[in-house]
């Protein structure tokens, strides 16, 4: 029998929570053969891409949670197409017993990734205006906040050399500017827009917390997917013409859009 280890020596395992590559599933209506069918044209449409891809399936947007034997049926089906579904979006109190009844996790914070935010600011009512004569009476110091600090905002992130295969650089409140190439199979995400100045090949997801204004420009276009706030195309979607040339992307309404610089 192992002896467990003493307090303070190193563990065996070394747990660490960061940025992974995750798909998210987000259903929008509920027809299980539809959406098996659906992902199993994208896995043969892009297996670099998607064959054995971690995805999380969101149910949210719909009116009613599925069943646990349906949603069974739904997760059987995604392996048989070729992905792996890991985990639940997070959602209502039903979408917790599910998770809990088909023993997955649920992911609470990847439903801001890769998705704009729906919620309005609530409307104020302005305050009464206010004569100018008592403006005139007001101290100046406090109808003129000179002396208050504007807020910071967070400068660009600047990677200057090449992103191999394999790598992934994450931009987190701010633009991503490579100074190089993106090789095939390395991914390059931001919150904001993603500036490359040299051979994009692999991966670029901008406004990933769901900034739809995010735009990606690169000066070598052969990219594997690009995506905009969670709207995304793969190689074989993309323009023919394009490929090698200065092109930027970005969002309208919900298509995508590619064009070269000019």
């Amino acid at each position: 029998m192992t002896a467990p280890a003493a307090p303070g020596s190193e563990q065996a395992g070394e747990l660490k929570i960061g940025q992974v590559g995750i798909a998210n599933l987000r259903v929008r209506e509920w027809d299980v053969a539809r959406l098996i069918e659906e992902m199993r044209e994208r896995v043969q449409r892009a297996p670099q891409l998607f064959s054995r891809a971690a995805v999380i399936v969101d149910v949210g947007s719909l009116a009613r949670c599925p069943d646990a034997d349906s949603m069974g049926t739904l997760l059987d089906g995604l392996r048989e197409a070729g992905v792996y579904p890991v985990a639940l979006g997070f959602g209502t109190t039903q979408i917790d017993t599910l998770s809990r009844e088909l023993e997955l996790p649920l992911l609470a914070k990847f439903r801001a990734q890769y998705e704009s935010t729906t919620a309005r600011p609530e409307p104020v009512d302005p305050p009464p205006a206010e004569s100018p004569k008592a403006a005139r009476q007001q101290p100046a110091s406090e109808t003129s906040p000179v002396d208050e600090a504007a807020p910071a905002r967070s400068p660009g992130h600047m990677h200057t050399s090449p992103i191999r295969s394999g790598q992934q650089v994450y931009a987190s409140q701010s633009d991503l500017t490579v100074c190089a190439g993106v090789s095939a199979g390395a991914e390059v995400i931001a919150d904001g827009s993603i500036h490359v100045y040299g051979a994009l090949r692999g991966r670029a997801l901008a406004g990933a917390q769901g900034n739809e204004q995010a735009r990606i420009f690169c000066r070598e276009f052969h990219a594997e997917l690009v995506a905009i706030a969670g709207h995304y195309k793969v190689f074989d979607e993309l323009p023919a013409e394009l490929r090698g040339k200065s092109v930027q992307v970005w969002l309208e309404g919900d298509r995508l859009r590619v064009a070269e610089l000019t």
